[in-house]
């Protein structure tokens, strides 16, 4: 979500001027877009800021006419630390929450006006306090005032993120992200459909449908009612040029018959998901407010494996949870080892500050935690390496995104979300072809274009070039 985000903002700046650049060093604005998801967040954001100030006095120095760049810290640590930020870092220029970037625009405006203050005799030459504070949550939706949706650099600009909901009403007690992106928000059906028309007319063929809890959705629909996921998957599932659909993240709380049944019907929604599960001890669940045993989430598990028996699964896991025992740990190992993923993200439980879980006694010391996160990531990497291995000998449909790192070399998406490298020309990109595996790595395959496939001509991307990093 942070990368359809951060291009959202540079579709907020194009009118003003802005444009990319791949580094700061050019830069006449650097926005840093933040999560405080991950452990010492905002710890990286300091050293990171720390860096970026020497590189603006850098600039005033060897060109005093030209001011040093723009500083804007958004995202999740700056909704979280917006006012703090300002007092220890008080040469950044403007701090925002992931639901006020689409008034970027008049924050500019207000520092640029501020920048010139300090800079006259008498001013506060950018002293504490003068930078722009935006982290309310607002009362209309973002989306209703952002511009349409650009084509993006990311690859051949073949695939694409596309938020439809935002938010978390499930408060787990380990989490932030209630905190910092605010209730769930739905978008309504029809400005999802738009927006999907217009990346499909800009070459996209395969979506990403993007939410905190993407399978609550529950959006306005053209006339009356609402559409949940599965109406809207079946809604875009008719436009013609979109080949594939995805959706993450997901809850399984709102794992729902119709959506169930639509991993069965609908032909472009790929067989791959990801199904966080965090624990397999039905008392740890409990304790970080799941809402979920583990015999429910093994009967989710086989619901979509019977309606799609091909469907390949990755979840997210945490370990030394407060309060977990070996027993508890133990459950989870088992969970894993009779879900069988594809794929997995596993960490070790960090306190975030101003969530339930940092409260909690019987905190579970870092070197057990680290112990169980070893053993568990063992049994995951296995898991991944088989399924890897299954690929062998297989024709998969492949969709090539983007150049590889040697000369006549594309990387592409296998259905089951699997990095393939194949020899091809560059005419390939934004194709669907066909690819025979070759061989498997222990993160990516290797496959050759079976049998020879033309290219049919696409429509060319112009990239995207410019001054903000």
């Amino acid at each position: 979500m942070n990368v359809y985000d951060s291009d959202r903002m540079a579709d907020v700046l194009a009118p003003l001027g802005y444009t990319s650049v791949d580094g700061p060093e050019d830069a006449d604005m650097v926005i840093l877009n933040t999560c405080h998801i991950r452990e010492k967040a905002a710890e990286k954001v300091y050293s990171e800021l720390g860096r970026l100030r020497q590189l603006k006095q850098a600039r005033s120095e060897t060109e005093p006419d030209r001011r040093g760049p723009m500083l804007a810290v958004a995202g999740c640590v700056a909704q979280a630390e917006g006012a703090e930020m300002l007092a220890r870092a008080p040469f950044v220029d403007i701090v925002f929450g992931p639901q006020t970037y689409h008034r970027l625009p008049e924050m500019i405006a207000k520092a640029e006006r501020t920048a010139e203050r300090a800079a006259k005799p008498g001013g506060r030459n950018g002293s504490r306090g003068a930078g722009i504070l935006d982290t309310e949550f607002p009362e209309e939706a973002k989306f209703d005032h952002l511009p349409n949706a650009q084509p993006k650099r990311h690859g051949a600009s073949c695939t694409a993120f596309l938020t439809i909901q935002e938010g978390c009403d499930k408060f787990c007690t380990f989490c932030v992200v209630p905190y910092t992106r605010g209730v769930e928000f739905s978008r309504p059906g029809r400005a999802v459909l738009a927006e999907c028309h217009q990346l499909v007319d800009g070459g996209v063929r395969e979506v990403t449908l993007l939410g905190q809890n993407v399978n609550a959705y529950h959006g306005a629909a053209p006339g009356s009612g609402n559409w949940d996921l599965a109406e809207l998957i079946a809604q875009l599932a008719v436009i013609e040029g979109l080949e594939r659909i995805r959706y993450t993240t997901s809850h399984p709380r709102d794992m729902t018959d119709r959506l169930f049944d639509i991993h069965g019907t609908c032909a472009k929604l790929m067989p791959y998901l990801h199904l966080p599960v965090q624990s397999g001890s039905d008392r740890i669940l409990a304790a970080m407010n799941r809402g979920y045993t583990a015999a429910d989430y093994h009967a989710a598990v086989a619901r979509l494996r019977q309606v799609r028996p091909d469907i390949a699964l990755s979840g997210d896991f945490i370990v030394g949870f407060p309060g977990e025992s070996e027993a508890d740990f133990e459950a989870t190992m088992e969970l894993v080892d009779e879900v069988n993923y594809a794929q997995a993200y596993s960490f070790k439980y960090s306190p975030r500050p101003g969530t339930p879980a940092a409260l909690l006694e019987n905190q579970v010391p870092d070197d057990v935690g680290a112990a169980r996160l070893q053993r568990l990531q063992e049994l995951l990497n296995q898991q991944q390496q088989a399924f890897n291995q299954r690929m062998v000998g297989r024709r998969l449909p492949l969709l090539l995104d983007r150049a590889g790192r040697r000369p006549g070399q594309l990387v592409g998406r296998s259905p089951y979300m699997q990095a393939v490298h194949v020899d091809g020309g560059l005419n390939l990109l934004g194709r669907i072809v066909e690819v025979e595996i070759t061989a498997a790595h222990a993160n990516s395959l290797a496959g050759t274009l079976s049998p020879p496939q033309a290219a049919a001509p696409r429509r060319p991307m112009e990239p995207r070039m410019g001054r903000v990093s």
